[in-house]
């Protein structure tokens, strides 16, 4: 696959009108350390979270994301749809109409990627086609773990430091550093409200303003 230019790659980058609100007034909670007890009971919560959420493969999410590799970056609005093992995830930015669209297909594999100069692309790897389209480095495979607070079984060993509500505070894994901030209105929350991963000079930052199944999203 050749790379595209660098007149190509600029015309998707989103502008950063959204970036103020993702870098500002939320404080991403720190990792405590726990007392063995604790770290017992934050452990065996987490594995029978992961074990309870991982098969539910049919689910969708609605929010705000800013993307940046050193000087290359931008945000916008995000739409993940997850089927099965399929996904669809559709970035736009309302004021420029600027927009584009990953999809890969559960049964094949591929993935296709949509909203360029010169037409889709597609291939075998969705991360890969992704950077050399647009220059971002977004870890679309294991993302879709992280964002609901579960490790990756794409990504290796992971190691997890938790926080005083014994909910995953950061996840460690496959290189990168994701860190959570959780919904105080409710500890039995389900899903994070907003991940920050870095790996890097890579950074992606996610506040989710939906969640739901797919086809279906409510507000949380």
């Amino acid at each position: 696959m050749t790379s595209p230019s660098n007149a190509s790659r600029r015309s998707l980058l989103l502008p950063g009108l959204l970036a103020a609100t993702l870098a500002g007034c939320v404080t991403v909670p720190s990792a405590t350390v726990l007392s063995p007890e604790r770290q017992a009971v934050a452990e065996q919560q987490q594995a029978a979270r992961e074990a309870e959420l991982r098969p539910r493969t049919d689910w969708s999410l609605a929010g705000r994301i800013a993307v940046s590799n050193g000087s290359n970056g931008g945000s916008g609005r995000i739409d993940w749809t997850q089927d099965r093992d399929g996904y669809r995830v559709a970035l736009s930015a309302p004021v420029t109409r600027q927009s584009w669209q990953l999809s890969v297909d559960g049964a094949t594999g591929v993935a296709r990627l949509e909203g360029l100069e010169g037409g889709p692309r597609t291939g075998s790897d969705a991360a890969l086609l992704l950077r050399e389209a647009t220059g971002w480095d977004i870890p679309v495979t294991s993302l879709g773990d992280w964002v609901r607070g579960l490790r990756s079984p794409a990504a290796g060993g992971a190691v997890i430091q938790f926080g005083p509500d014994l909910r995953p505070a950061r996840i460690a894994q496959g290189g990168w550093d994701i860190a959570y901030t959780w919904p105080e209105a409710s500890l039995d929350h389900a899903f994070p409200s907003r991940i920050d991963a870095r790996r890097g000079d890579a950074r992606v930052r996610l506040i989710v303003d939906q969640w739901g199944e797919a086809g279906a999203q409510d507000s949380r």
